[in-house]
C-alpha cells in the first residue's frame, strides 16, 4: 500500500490513487504474468504479508477475506501507474505497472481475478497482489497494462465486473487488439444500492428518508427472494456514481454498492 497512514500495516506501494497517464503510452502486446496453461490459481499460497485480520486505511477498518472463492462484484475500476512503478506491493513484490496485476481492499494476496469491462466487454485475467484503492466507490485499481487492454487509461475508470478465478487458465478472455472492431457494449444498467430489506415496510421508511435528495432517481426493486432493495439509479456513468455516493455521505450513508438487477 502506499499511504504511511495504516494502523495495521500492509506494507506496499500500489493501492489508492487513480487515473494517473503513463506519459508515453506503450502497447502491451502480451500478458507477462499470466499463469501457465497447467496452473491452478488455487496452488499458489498466501502471500507472507498483506494479509492481515485486519488493517486501517484513510480512517476505516478492512477484513481481507480468508477465501476468494465465489467472489464476483460488479462497480467501478481505477487504475495506477508511474508514480508507483518500482515500490513496493502489499505482497512486497515491486510493481511493476507493464504487467497484469491489480490493487484490491480485501480479495486474500495473491489472487488471480477476470476483470470485464462493462462498456466495451473487454475482459484480462489480472493477479491481485497489492492493497487498495481507497477512494469512496472503486472496488479495483488496475496496473497500467491491464487498464490499457480494458481501455481504461484515457478516462481513467470504467464499470467492470471482477470475478475471482479458480483455474485461470480455463477461462477464455476476449481481449480486443489495435485496430480491431470493439464488440457491442452490453445492455448493463448499474444501480446504487443503500439498503436491503426483508420488509417492504422497512424499505420505504428509507426511500422517505432519501427521497428529497435523489427524486424519481429513487426507487425500491423487489428481487426474486423478496427482498426489498432501495436504490438509485440507473447511473448514467462514474461521475454520475460519484455524485450519488457524495449526497449518501452529507446524508450519514457510508454502506452502499453498485448493483445490476
Amino acid at each position: 500500500m502506499r499511504s504511511a497512514l495504516f494502523t495495521v500495516i500492509c506494507v506496499g506501494s500500489g493501492c489508492g490513487l487513480f487515473g494517473r497517464q503513463a506519459e508515453s503510452p506503450v502497447v502491451v502486446e502480451s500478458e507477462p504474468s499470466a499463469p501457465p496453461a497447467n496452473s491452478d490459481s488455487t496452488s499458489e499460497p498466501l502471500s507472507q504479508y498483506g494479509n492481515p485480520a485486519f488493517y486501517d486505511a484513510l480512517g476505516k477498518r478492512y477484513f481481507p477475506m480468508k477465501s476468494a472463492t465465489g467472489y464476483v462484484e460488479r462497480g467501478i475500476a481505477s487504475w495506477y501507474g508511474p508514480d508507483f512503478h518500482g515500490e513496493l506491493t502489499s505482497t512486497r513484490e515491486a510493481y511493476d505497472m507493464y504487467r497484469m496485476t491489480a490493487a484490491h481492499k480485501v480479495l486474500p494476496l495473491p489472487t488471480w481475478v477476470q476483470v470485464t469491462n462493462l462498456e466495451n466487454n473487454r475482459s484480462v485475467k489480472v493477479r491481485v497482489n497489492d492493497r487498495g484503492p481507497f477512494k469512496d466507490n472503486r472496488i479495483i485499481d488496475l496496473s497500467y497494462a491491464a487498464a490499457l487492454k480494458l481501455d481504461v487509461v484515457k478516462p481513467g475508470t470504467a464499470f467492470v465486473e471482477v470475478r475471482a478465478l479458480s483455474s485461470p487458465a480455463s477461462v477464455p478472455i476476449q481481449v480486443i487488439e489495435n485496430g480491431a472492431e470493439p464488440l457491442a457494449p452490453p445492455t448493463v444498467s448499474m444501480y446504487l444500492q443503500v439498503g436491503a430489506f426483508g420488509e417492504r415496510a422497512n424499505a420505504e421508511r428509507l426511500q422517505a428518508r432519501l427521497v428529497n435528495t435523489f427524486g424519481p432517481d429513487l426507487h425500491i426493486h423487489e428481487d426474486a427472494k423478496h427482498l426489498f432493495k432501495v436504490q438509485v439509479g440507473p447511473i448514467r456513468d462514474v461521475a454520475h456514481a460519484d455524485s450519488v455516493v457524495l449526497a449518501l455521505q452529507e446524508l450519514g450513508i457510508t454502506e452502499h454498492q453498485l448493483v445490476t438487477n
